[in-house]
């Protein structure tokens, strides 16, 4: 059978039984079994039971639930309402009011993490129910939150770079220096696109609240001091080379609980529900990541991946036509991979064309980071798209749906990189001075 019939396959295999009701987890886990059923050797329940013990029992997942049971200690104390309260007179001015608050916490929480899930986790724990109960539509208040939550992988620090880093045999400090510039750009076009939208929906946002002095307004963001000191807490911690990621997640978890504590708003009550429900999303997230893995084990088995890759390689493209097939085979993949298995899986075959092609690898490497974070909000598979769905409770092709412009809002930022290669380069190359 040809890899485009066997891809045909799996992806209908996915729809049905997705279709059916079975949970994400457990419908990533069935495709890849009859995938290692009909088209590999290897025993499927066996390589299952490996594949899903290893990766939930990976240690540098720990800073995952960390993360999120720090975004609900925030959202279920005083802590989360404050930073709305000292957010709130500075972008009360803009178009879209609060809605810039999902941009501007992802943005600073994609520093602090490098995760996708857990940026969109912890911020939307504190971001939408304060959204909700301020009157803001559910639509671009969930949209907007997942597509600023693909800037975990973009703004440094980000595993994927490091990955890819690695497999190119690029400098991984280079990368990060590369990042910097289209994470901000990625972040003003969400931010750009919710202007717009408000100007264009005027009725849809609540009213401003009333005007305030610049005295009044430095005193409102007193309110914003135990955020602030919590995220230079984390990311201090993080660059002066004190924790890791995953200890500087404890870090943020402490943080959080003395902060609450030392406000009055954190009880025993409260300690117990923010353990409960950060347990029940990270479970939800962990059963999806661990059929995700065995998922990509399949692939890895069935060499879909790299045969596609070398059939992409062998139509000898242009450059611009090399990096439009690229993408969307990319898209495609992140149907059944996360982004790390992409990279993993594909590089080898894909940067002798790339380099063939005269392309930049340390410009590619931030290609490939947009073009994953583009596959984080692509359904039926989109990372992000069911972090929100087990938040929000809301159908996966609604959120899918609301999410769409901040798709095309990527595509945009791609090819602003294309035709501005500078944006990428320019910090790395004052690095090298």
């Amino acid at each position: 059978m040809s890899d485009l019939a066997i891809t045909g396959l799996l992806i209908a295999a996915l729809f049905l039984i997705l279709g059916t009701g079975v949970w994400i987890g457990l419908a990533l886990s069935g495709v890849a079994w009859i995938g290692m059923q009909l088209f590999s050797s290897r025993p499927a329940g066996d390589a299952m039971a490996v594949t899903i013990w290893g990766s939930s029992s990976s240690w540098t997942l720990t800073a995952l639930p960390l993360f999120i049971w720090m975004g609900e200690i925030l959202f279920r104390t005083r802590l989360s309402n404050d930073m709305f309260r000292g957010l709130a007179p500075w972008v009360q001015a803009l178009p879209g009011r609060l809605l810039h608050t999902n941009v501007v916490g992802c943005a600073i929480f994609a520093a602090v993490s490098g995760s996708s899930a857990a940026t969109c986790a912890t911020i939307g724990k504190m971001t939408l129910p304060e959204l909700s109960r301020r009157g803001y539509p559910d639509g671009i208040s969930i949209g907007s939150l997942a597509g600023a939550g693909t800037l975990g992988l973009l703004i440094p620090p980000s595993i994927i770079m490091i990955v890819y880093g690695v497999s190119a045999d690029v400098s991984i400090a280079q990368l990060f220096m590369a990042g910097v510039l289209p994470g901000v750009l990625l972040a003003a076009l969400f931010s750009g696109y919710l202007v717009v939208w408000a100007l264009l929906n005027p009725g849809a946002i609540p009213p401003a609240d009333r005007p305030m002095s610049l005295a009044q307004k430095l005193s409102e963001s007193r309110h914003l001091i135990p955020v602030v000191l919590l995220i230079a807490a984390v990311l201090g911690s993080i660059y002066s080379g004190l924790a890791t990621a995953t200890e500087a997640a404890a870090v943020g978890v402490l943080g959080s609980l003395i902060l609450s504590a030392a406000q009055g708003s954190l009880d025993w009550k409260t300690f117990r529900e923010s353990l409960m429900g950060g347990t029940r999303l990270y479970c939800m997230i962990a059963m999806i990541l661990a059929g995700a893995s065995f998922l990509t084990l399949a692939m890895g088995y069935i060499g879909l991946p790299r045969h596609l890759a070398e059939w992409i390689g062998s139509l000898n493209l242009p450059p611009l036509g090399l990096l439009a097939a690229l993408m969307l085979f990319f898209i495609v993949l992140g149907c059944f991979l996360d982004g790390i298995s992409m990279v993993v899986l594909t590089m080898g075959v894909i940067l002798p064309t790339v380099q063939k092609a005269g392309i930049d690898l340390l410009w590619f490497g931030i290609f490939v980071v947009l073009v994953v974070e583009m596959a984080q909000i692509t359904p039926p598979v989109g990372f992000n798209l069911f972090v929100l769905q087990g938040m929000t409770k809301r159908e996966i092709g609604w959120i899918a749906r609301v999410t769409l412009p901040f798709f095309f809002l990527m595509v945009l930022a791609v090819a602003l990189i294309w035709f501005f290669p500078q944006i990428v380069t320019l910090l790395p190359a004052q690095m090298r001075r």
